[in-house]
């Protein structure tokens, strides 16, 4: 089998639209979640989210009507793949391009454009649809785009999984490089779900986080008075290769992908176990396909989405596969500053893994100030922690019981 690494990473994301922004206000624990201005949200139970900020588009796609011809979903994801492209490197036009492909998910694809289209045919006719809707709204138009980019003519496809998505993704992308079907693959995940269709949909689950007069202390995984997620939008793309050719071309490596599992809880439509085996059973296949066992983990980026039911079927998921060492590992979660990109979460932990190992700092779980008997473990609270990161596991659960957890390594 062959070995992967991560050359490129490329985020844009509600705390920062770059690879150092983002990282430096996760390490400060600065929250990203403010009060809706895409849209009303005055008549919504939330009215709170985590919207994009800080990125200049016309950087990454300078053609308006390029532009007009895309969800914001495929931007996030266009301008996370150009930001990881030219972060790895890589000569694209000097590689072989049937060796490259790109595996690029959305849990929802282009909501906001389906919301959008449907008001302009009830009102002017179904003449009036843009011949550019279905393109525009499917989640798979994402790699089918960054391969016209890059020439990428190896294997391209999009998953849907939920908040799983992303993590699918880079997996299944580090399984074909791990195979020799590939040496350069691009993966990751993207979401613009911040619509009104979008919100009002999780509001009625009761799903979000109500704290609307106290929007950057909304989320706050793993803490007793915790009351749902904060939506969060974004996209974010890891630029991966086989290890020896990365090496060849003197390539600035940030670590090792070294593990991915897989599970499914075969059990509700949005609720998790209350046992927490289907995250445990995916966190001991990664931990296997790496060879690590439970001391060995110094970090887990935890899915932690600030639900009641989540954080502690978790928690007791991390405790079934990690035993006692459960305890000496740190845990936080980065959606206590980002709110939940759904689709594209794992893409932005997984930079924050990458990052963490870079570094040497676990980036914290910020408003935990309540602990919950349910959620014992060392969530890094509040404050970013200097540590040897040397091994470290991304958790992701996804509605359908969908549970993924990839593992990461120093060189």
């Amino acid at each position: 089998m062959k070995r992967v690494v991560v050359t490129g990473l490329g985020v844009v994301s509600p705390v920062g639209s770059s690879k150092d922004t983002f990282w430096n206000s996760i390490v400060n624990g600065q929250s990203g979640i403010g009060k809706i201005t895409k849209f009303d949200a005055s008549e919504f139970t939330a009215q709170i989210a985590g919207e994009v900020k800080g990125l200049d588009i016309d950087k990454y796609i300078p053609s308006r009507k390029d532009r007009r011809r895309m969800d914001n979903f495929c931007q996030y994801a266009i301008a996370a793949s150009k930001m990881a492209a030219e972060d790895s490197g890589i000569d694209f036009s000097a590689e072989d391009p049937t060796m490259m492909g790109a595996i690029i998910g959305s849990g929802i694809g282009g909501i906001q454009l389906l919301q959008d289209q449907d008001r302009q045919i009830a009102e002017k006719g179904p003449s009036r649809a843009s011949p550019f809707l279905i393109p525009m709204m499917i989640p798979n138009i994402v790699p089918g785009m960054v391969a016209i980019e890059y020439n990428l003519q190896g294997p391209n496809f999009s998953i849907v999984t939920a908040c799983a998505t992303a993590a699918h993704s880079i997996g299944e992308a580090y399984r074909i490089i791990e195979r020799g079907e590939c040496d350069v693959m691009f993966a990751g995940g993207s979401e613009a779900s911040i619509a009104e269709l979008g919100l009002a949909g999780f509001c009625s689950m009761k799903a979000l986080s109500t704290r609307n007069d106290s929007p950057e202390t909304a989320s706050r995984p793993f803490d007793a008075e915790r009351d749902g997620f904060v939506m969060g939008e974004g996209g974010a793309i890891l630029v991966i290769e086989e290890y020896e050719h990365a090496k060849a071309r003197g390539a600035d490596i940030y670590c090792e992908i070294s593990g991915f599992g897989m599970t499914c809880d075969a059990f509700h439509i949005t609720a998790p176990m209350d046992s927490g085996d289907g995250c445990r059973r995916a966190i001991l296949k990664a931990m296997n396909d790496s060879s690590f066992n439970p001391e060995d983990i110094d970090y887990i980026n935890a899915h932690g989405t600030s639900t009641p039911l989540n954080d502690k079927t978790e928690t007791a998921g991390i405790k079934g596969a990690l035993g006692d060492a459960a305890y000496k590992t740190a845990v936080s979660s980065t959606k206590s500053m980002t709110g939940h990109l759904l689709g594209a979460a794992a893409g932005v932990e997984s930079i924050a893994c990458c990052l963490a190992i870079k570094h040497g700092i676990i980036p914290p779980t910020i408003n935990y100030t309540t602990p919950d008997p349910l959620c014992d473990l060392d969530y890094v609270p509040n404050i970013a922690r200097e540590a040897d990161v040397k091994a470290c596991l991304n958790n992701s659960l996804g509605f359908g019981g969908h549970n993924a957890c990839l593992a990461f390594k120093a060189l």
